[in-house]
């Protein structure tokens, strides 16, 4: 499984009210979530990145609450991927349950460069920045993780193991 796409990057301690601010969790709608997704921290991003872009952060990226609102939003507005050093151990548990992948390589996170395309190869960890050349390690999906994000999540994981 493979990601392409543009790149969006913010910096460290990106935290979950900063991905979905609180006013918006009157509801768990995806695709109203994603309206909001970022705008206090970048209020251009639902109109200035497209279906399959990728989101690079610095450290401690989704700290904060434990809501799934976060990721959920992340995904809904079409990333299709996040790159960090580091995540906050309940926003890494919760991109995995609803099936947005997301990769911890901290070189990767401060070499890439806002608008630089990019390439995650999901199978073996690789990421690839077109723009540059450069080529990063991170850790890959175990096979079981990996059947969990392509089927969308814990949920449908789940479901179609019955």
């Amino acid at each position: 499984m493979k990601a392409n796409g543009k790149v969006i990057k913010y910096g460290d301690n990106i935290d979950t009210d900063v991905i979905i601010p609180a006013r918006y969790l009157n509801t768990s709608e995806p695709a109203e979530l994603a309206k909001h997704c970022m705008e206090d921290i970048d209020k251009d991003f639902v109109n200035n990145h497209s279906t399959g872009d990728i989101m690079v952060g610095g450290a401690n990226f989704g700290c904060g609450s434990s809501r799934e609102h976060a990721p959920i939003a992340i995904k809904a507005s079409g990333i299709s991927c996040v790159i960090a050093k580091d995540f906050a151990r309940i926003f890494y548990r919760n991109s995995i349950n609803i099936g947005l992948p997301i990769l911890e390589c901290k070189e990767a996170s401060e070499d890439i460069k806002a608008g630089d395309s990019v390439e995650v190869d999901f199978d073996s960890g690789v990421i690839k920045n077109i723009t540059t050349g450069k080529e990063y390690r991170a850790v890959a999906f175990p096979p079981f993780m990996q059947e969990i994000i392509n089927k969308g999540g814990l949920v449908e994981y789940i479901k179609s193991n019955k």
